[in-house]
C-alpha cells in the first residue's frame, strides 16, 4: 500500500480512482463497510482503491479540549487498511489552514489531486469549513466535480449504529466483549517497548513495557489475556494495565508477558490485542504471592488460547 503524507507536489494520477472518505478511528465495522464498498467498486472497474483521511483528528486543531481519545494508532490503522486491500492511503495532517477550506474547495482538492471516478462516505461524514459539507451536498455536487458519489447507510448491530463514540465508552467501561463486537476484531493497542524497572525478570516473568499515551483509549486496570504481534509474528500473552500498586509505580502503563518469546525488542513497536479480562488489579503481600498469581494467570491464558 502506498502512503501519501502531504498533498504538496502530488502529481501522480491513479487509474480509475475510487476514494473512501473518513477519519476511520479504530476502523470499526461501520468504517470497514464503507472502505470495503469502495474497494469492491474499484475491483469491479479495475481501478485504484484509495482512502483519504487525516493523520490527526480535526478536533485536535479546532478544539483540543474536546478531542476524543483515539481508539487506534496510525500504524495499526495502516495495517488494517493494507490487509483490507487498500491500494493508496492519503494520510494528510489536519491544520488550521486546511480547516479554512470551504466544502467546494475540498471537492476541488479531490478533483485536482486524485480525479476520482467515485467517492464513498459514511452517513455522518462532514467536510469543509465548520463541517458545512455533508452527504447531501456531496450527492448534489458530485457530477460538477467529475465523479459519482455514494453515501453508505449506517452500520448497525442489534439495531444500534456502530460508532467510535460507542466503542470509546465500552472500552472505558471495561466492556471488552462489546467493544470487540463493534470493532469486528480485538481491541488493539500498539506502542514502542520502553525500558522498565526489569523487576519481572527477577521473578521469571519478563515483560515488555509500553507507555499508555494520554490521547489513547485504554481499558480499566487489570490483567488480560492478549495476543501480541512482534515483528510480524503472533504470540499469546498476559498483560497488566495499571500502576502496579504492589511496587507503587507512579505512572499508569501496559506490561506484557509474551509467552514463548525471549528476544530483545526495546525500541520496537508491538501490537497488543485484548481477548478477555482475567481479573482486576490487586496489591500482593509478597513476591511469592505475586508469582503464584502470575502462574495462575498464565495457565488461564494457555487454557483459553489453546
Amino acid at each position: 500500500m502506498e502512503i501519501i503524507r502531504k498533498l504538496t507536489g502530488v502529481t501522480k494520477k491513479y487509474p480509475r480512482p475510487v476514494v473512501a472518505l473518513g477519519m476511520f478511528d479504530g476502523v470499526h465495522r461501520g468504517h470497514a463497510s464503507v472502505i470495503k464498498h469502495a474497494i469492491d467498486i474499484a475491483n469491479s472497474i479495475a481501478g485504484t482503491a484509495i482512502v483519504f483521511t487525516f493523520a490527526n483528528h480535526p478536533l485536535t486543531v479546532l478544539n483540543p479540549t474536546a478531542a476524543p481519545l483515539m481508539i487506534g494508532s496510525k500504524s495499526l490503522r495502516r495495517e488494517i487498511f493494507s490487509d483490507m486491500g487498500v491500494d493508496v492511503l492519503f494520510e494528510i495532517p489536519f491544520t488550521k489552514e486546511f480547516s479554512r477550506k470551504s466544502p467546494e474547495e475540498f471537492l476541488e482538492l479531490l478533483r485536482d489531486k486524485i480525479s476520482p471516478l467515485y467517492v464513498v462516505t459514511g452517513p455522518n461524514y462532514t467536510f469543509g469549513r465548520f463541517g458545512n459539507g455533508n452527504g447531501r451536498l456531496l450527492l448534489r455536487e458530485a457530477e460538477n466535480y467529475g465523479f459519482k458519489a455514494e453515501v453508505c447507510q449506517a452500520f448497525t448491530v442489534e439495531r444500534k449504529t456502530v460508532s467510535s463514540t460507542r466503542i470509546r465508552a465500552l472500552i472505558a467501561e471495561g466492556d471488552l466483549h462489546g467493544a470487540n463486537e463493534l470493532l469486528g476484531r480485538e481491541f488493539t493497542y500498539s506502542g514502542i517497548v520502553v525500558n522498565g524497572d526489569r523487576r519481572g525478570r527477577t521473578i521469571g516473568f519478563p515483560t515488555a513495557n509500553v507507555e499508555i499515551a494520554d490521547y489513547r483509549a485504554m481499558l480499566p486496570n487489570g490483567a488480560y489475556i492478549v495476543r501480541v504481534k512482534v515483528r510480524g509474528e503472533m504470540f499469546n500473552g498476559i498483560a497488566n494495565v495499571g500502576d502496579n500498586p504492589t511496587f507503587k509505580v507512579a505512572r499508569r502503563r501496559l506490561e506484557v508477558f509474551i509467552d514463548n518469546f525471549g528476544g530483545n525488542i526495546y525500541g520496537e513497536e508491538i501490537f497488543i490485542s485484548f481477548v478477555s479480562k482475567i481479573r482486576d488489579e490487586k496489591i500482593f503481600k509478597s513476591i511469592e504471592e505475586l508469582k503464584a498469581q502470575l502462574n495462575d494467570d498464565l495457565q488461564t491464558m494457555r487454557q483459553t488460547l489453546t
